[in-house]
């Protein structure tokens, strides 16, 4: 046996790593493709406002990144983005949307949106909390 300590990304080896990670959940769960979903909005000159991205996968939405831009926040851009990427999730079979999300970010955006916290890592000296959310979607 061989250990390595890698200090470097790799794309090469967490596909590795993923792909044996799907390979378990297919034998548990059947086949099922996992999707990106990615819905974002421009302004008219073409500059990102903001986004939600993330994935499909065994009826649930796994969201990886929400952002707003500083100046459209507090605008309801957020709240219409999430809105959009959920009704298209629902329309690919999903039932929920999870994420997880720090003290310092925007747990009660998310809590406003119907999402509760399912699980929590508590804060610590040097780290905020950090709050794994879920909501059912349908």
């Amino acid at each position: 046996m061989n250990f390595q300590v890698i200090n470097e990304e790799s794309p090469q080896l967490v596909d590795e790593l993923v792909e044996g990670v799907r390979t378990f959940v297919h034998e548990q769960l059947g086949d099922e493709t996992t999707l990106p979903l990615s819905v974002i909005a421009r302004d008219d000159d073409g500059a990102l406002m903001g986004g939600v991205s993330g994935r499909t996968i065994y009826s649930n939405f796994l969201i990886g990144v929400v952002w707003v831009d500083k100046k459209y926040r507090g605008t309801g851009l957020g709240r219409k983005l999430m809105e959009s990427a959920e009704t298209q999730a629902i329309g690919r079979g999903c039932k929920v949307s999870q994420l997880d999300t720090l003290s310092i970010q925007a747990p009660l955006f998310y809590q406003k949106l119907g999402f509760e916290i399912v699980g929590e890592v508590p804060e610590f000296p040097g780290s905020p909390a950090r709050y794994f959310m879920m909501k059912t979607i349908s």
